[in-house]
């Protein structure tokens, strides 16, 4: 998984934001004169009869052109539509012209404020109001797929549909990348975490163990000595975030997900990960970690990766790393960045690594102001089924790729090229990887083309690592209670408090700083956030079956 790209800043909305769309939502949704009422439908007599076997698509004999407007909440989305192999080939098969809109959180709120709603939605917050409230202003999947395309029930995930299915017992919305159990049982799913070192570094230290605090310390020590041009240790930028220092490395040594009676655990006072933060905080104390790295933006750590800067890492998001990897692994032959087991439980836990979620990413809706539901439905299934997902890796068969005797895939020769020496070319012409509405991991393992050299080795490490956290997904107070503005404060404490023990000049400043966070949790209504959280979890557990 992008959380491909995952993804972005667009993901989470801003607090004060969400409170005027909570508010926009409410008195407006369904904007255009929908409001919250149930339009007709569109007749299909004449155009096709729906067959459960066959996706309507295939069947719809409509002549002329549908044209839709998509509205997608994110200014770096590509409006183009019609011209590369990928929307070029959507367009001719489902005979459609996708007018594509962008904007941000304000653009968005203006639809429900009564602006004309565009016929599709796609937004990237599953908490915000605009999602839980989709039943006013959104056409219910189920239904659609009844009276226009019953196949879309054949390739859409059944536990997906019932994550997102809304109080009336609907679905509104499905998202891309919803990995599922099946899908991580499956084994296709690749891990997006690793423990990495310099090649050269990691012979030249005669191939050492970092499992043990003791272990890692003395490691780091022996690099800041042999190699002092190097960082001893990264991690991903933290910016207002903990980069790599918080859940991932909570993952990364097995912390339990939730408690014994299935309550909801706080991972960030685990015993275990706390003797971890503590080495962190020696080691910064010998001078392994550089200041410079808790500054950093996302560009600055990206500089230094594709540099070789940092002699290790624990790196998180290593498909998004993997271009900054192979620039530095073409450059420097034999020095390239390799997965060990780095870290490890100091009680015995396994590494339980996190992948995108059954939550996924983009959530793309259907809306009541829909011109052409039946088309729209259409295109969910297009997208969703084998046809568009290989549409939208690999592009056409014969015209991009090559079908291999073992079932997997390459891209052919001159479209390789591109991709790898000319990638703005190779996204104005193709744009495989990127047109990915309903894009999915699994389709990724079909070819050795999918993901970069420099990443594969990584990913084949953290084979047998990754642990669904299905139940720790949006279990959140929901947006505009007063738990959600603790909650909010006490994520800001933390952040801070983490670089803080992390920096701390000596033992009684770091068990200080800890003091002052449990302080602050029990100031910030945290027994209630707690309450909440479990709550939720207990949900999800019934949603999945679990």
């Amino acid at each position: 998984m992008l959380k491909m790209i995952r993804k972005s800043g667009t993901k989470g909305l801003k607090l004060g934001v969400m409170l005027l769309a909570a508010v926009l939502v409410v008195a407006g949704c369904g904007g255009g004169g929908s409001g919250g009422g149930t339009k007709e439908l569109v007749s299909i007599e004449g155009r096709y009869t729906v067959d459960p076997e066959t996706p309507a698509w295939q069947l719809d004999k409509k002549e002329e052109v549908t044209d839709l407007t998509w509205y997608v909440n994110a200014d770096w989305w590509n409006t183009d539509f019609g011209k590369d192999i990928v929307t070029k080939k959507i367009k001719e098969d489902l005979n459609i012209n996708i007018k594509f809109i962008t904007g941000d959180d304000t653009k968005l709120n203006t639809f429900f404020a009564g602006g004309d709603m565009p016929d599709l939605l796609t937004v990237f917050d599953s908490n915000s109001p605009v999602v839980q409230k989709a039943a006013t202003w959104a056409l219910p999947l189920n239904d659609l797929a009844e009276k226009y395309d019953p196949y879309f029930n054949k390739v859409a995930a059944a536990d997906t549909l019932n994550w997102f299915q809304l109080t009336d017992g609907k679905t509104y919305g499905y998202p891309n990348y919803s990995n599922t159990q099946a899908d991580y049982d499956s084994g296709n799913i690749p891990a997006k975490t690793a423990f990495i070192i310099r090649k050269d570094v990691y012979e030249a230290l005669g191939s050492p163990v970092m499992g043990t605090p003791e272990e890692f310390r003395s490691v780091l020590t022996q690099i800041k000595q042999q190699f002092p041009s190097l960082i001893p240790f990264g991690f991903n930028s933290i910016g207002e975030g903990t980069g790599s220092l918080g859940d991932t490395l909570q993952d990364f040594i097995g912390v339990p997900l939730e408690q014994e009676n299935g309550g909801f655990y706080d991972r960030n006072l685990d015993e275990d990960y706390l003797a971890w933060v503590e080495t962190l905080n020696a080691a910064y104390r010998d001078g392994s970690l550089s200041d410079d790295s808790f500054a950093d933006d996302g560009t600055a750590f990206e500089e230094k990766v594709k540099s070789g800067k940092y002699a290790t890492m624990l790196l998180d998001g290593t498909p998004q790393q993997g271009g900054n990897l192979q620039i530095y692994r073409s450059a420097n032959p034999g020095k390239e960045y390799i997965a060990i087991d780095g870290p490890q439980s100091t009680v015995g836990h396994e590494p339980t690594l996190n992948q995108s979620g059954i939550t996924g990413w983009m959530i793309n809706y259907i809306t009541k102001d829909c011109k052409d539901p039946a088309k729209a439905i259409q295109i969910f299934t297009y997208l969703l089924s084998e046809e568009g997902q290989m549409l939208m890796n690999y592009g056409i068969e014969g015209e991009t790729y090559k079908a291999k005797g073992d079932g997997t895939v390459e891209l052919l020769p001159e479209v390789k090229d591109l991709q790898l020496n000319n990638a703005d070319q190779f996204k104005k012409d193709y744009r495989m990887g990127e047109f990915m509405f309903f894009g999915h991991d699994r389709h990724k393992s079909l070819s050795s083309d999918a993901f970069p050299e420099s990443v594969k080795q990584l990913q084949e490490w953290g084979k047998g690592k990754l642990k669904p956290h299905f139940l720790l997904e949006n279990i959140n107070p929901d947006q505009g209670t007063p738990e959600a503005r603790a909650l909010s404060a006490i994520n800001t404490k933390w952040n801070s408090t983490l670089v803080t023990m992390i920096r701390a000049k000596d033992d009684a400043a770091f068990e200080g700083a800890l003091a002052a966070y449990q302080s602050f949790l029990a100031e910030n209504s945290w027994d209630q956030i707690v309450k909440v959280r479990s709550e939720k979890m207990k949900q999800n557990k019934e949603k999945l079956g679990l």
